[in-house]
């Protein structure tokens, strides 16, 4: 199971979002219509649900469950589902864990608590990740959090700690930073050459390409997948020119959706990016994050233009 599960991993792998209504609750009937059609896409191996893009630090566990099993209903047979689990708890994330197994989940991609940007033991995350791995038989992977998070980014000595447990697999690394990427992967890939690290920062994803990279988790495929599809084909037929171009293109999208000031914005903007494609009525997002404003919105239509892709507002 596990070879099959990273062998798996390589191409583009879209982070989806949970659209809500007006009263903040989830709209499963708009859910199923975002995932069944990015999961169409040819090109799209497979998909990350309830990651950061999906709000899982702000919806319930029946609600994870929820996006798990509607997935798992409107996706094609091969498509690889993985989902997030996050929560500041342990015993509750091995609780979470292994109820998103049983709901068809293929992998887990374990978030370090938010509290860990507080501060954390490298005890701390050996044992969050030990009680997930005993409650579940599915494939684990780390989710390597961007070096602006301070200490919520795992060192290499605590990688290759994490390392030694066998269920864990992979890595999407998320660290936002190419030399930071490069170290991870080099000391994973000494420890453990099956291990698959996912170079997974939107805005260098081109970088990661040329590093070497086994595929990538990423919500820029939920917005423009075939783009996205179309970079990694390039990259890994060696087309360095096309792949540049396509680069090219992503570039100002991806700047304004995860880098532009102030910083968390990235799933309120990627649910506006769908609006504004049409593909979402709503783009509410639950609280405390506000709605995009007029400046946010007025970037991301221009990236989305630069990007060469057709604006279909909602009626």
């Amino acid at each position: 199971m596990t070879a099959s599960f990273v062998q798996r991993l390589t191409g583009i792998h879209a982070a989806t979002l949970v659209p809500m209504r007006a009263d903040f609750s989830v709209d499963e009937a708009a859910l199923a219509a975002h995932i069944g059609s990015v999961a169409a896409v040819p090109g799209i191996r497979g998909l990350l649900i309830n990651g950061h893009a999906g709000e899982n630090f702000v919806l319930s566990l029946e609600e994870k469950l929820r996006v798990v099993e509607i997935a798992r209903a409107v996706s094609p047979k091969d498509c690889l589902i993985v989902s997030g689990v996050n929560h500041e708890s342990s015993l509750e994330a091995a609780r979470e864990a292994a109820a998103m197994e049983k709901a068809g989940a293929d992998g887990l991609l374990v978030f370090p608590p938010n509290s860990w940007a507080l501060g954390h033991a490298d005890q701390c995350a050996l044992t969050h990740h030990r009680m997930i791995s005993e409650a579940t038989s599915a494939p684990l992977m780390l989710y390597g959090a961007p070096v602006g998070a301070g200490v919520m980014c795992y060192g290499p000595d605590l990688l290759r700690r994490l390392a030694e447990d066998p269920r864990i697999v992979a890595i999407k690394d998320g660290s936002w930073e190419v030399a930071a990427y490069e170290e991870h992967m080099r000391v994973l890939k000494a420890a453990r050459p099956d291990f698959a690290v996912l170079g997974s920062g939107d805005e260098h994803l081109l970088t990661s390409y040329i590093i070497g990279s086994a595929g990538s988790q990423v919500s820029l495929a939920a917005v423009v997948p075939e783009l996205t599809v179309a970079l990694w084909d390039a990259a890994a037929a060696g087309d360095w020119a096309g792949a540049r171009q396509v680069h090219e293109a992503l570039y100002p999208l991806s700047v304004a959706i995860y880098r532009d000031a102030p910083g968390g914005r990235a799933t309120a903007r990627l649910k506006t990016c769908l609006k504004l494609l049409g593909r979402l009525e709503s783009d509410t997002i639950r609280p405390p994050q506000p709605a995009c404003d007029a400046r946010e919105i007025a970037a991301l239509t221009a990236a989305l233009a630069a990007a060469g892709v057709e604006l279909r507002p909602a009626a």
